[in-house]
């Protein structure tokens, strides 16, 4: 499902106008974005954690020429952990 497929779904669950739900999921992006930029966490009881974890440097290989090494810099990334009822919902069967 890509974010046109998610928007509609929205509004017709929630029956508001699909521009409404694209401006929802907008600034939903948005705040999470900020908040990891901030060094926060957002959780979200039953779903999960979204997080900014930070990457070590280390030695990589030039995929151009593999016998050249090269440094891949300190990083950070966005880390999500699942919540347990989000968990659970995957381990029952699909019908």
């Amino acid at each position: 499902m890509n974010k046109a497929e998610l928007s509609l779904k929205l509004s017709l669950r929630m029956d508001i106008p699909k521009k409404q739900a694209e401006d929802f999921i907008e600034h939903f992006e948005d705040m999470v974005t900020k908040a990891l930029t901030e060094g926060q966490e957002v959780t979200i009881a039953g779903f999960g954690t979204f997080s900014a974890r930070t990457r070590s440097a280390r030695m990589g290989v030039n995929p151009r020429n593999p016998s050249e090494k090269i440094k891949v810099p300190e990083v950070r990334v966005p880390k999500f952990k699942a919540g347990k009822a989000l968990k659970d919902a995957l381990k029952k069967p699909r019908t």
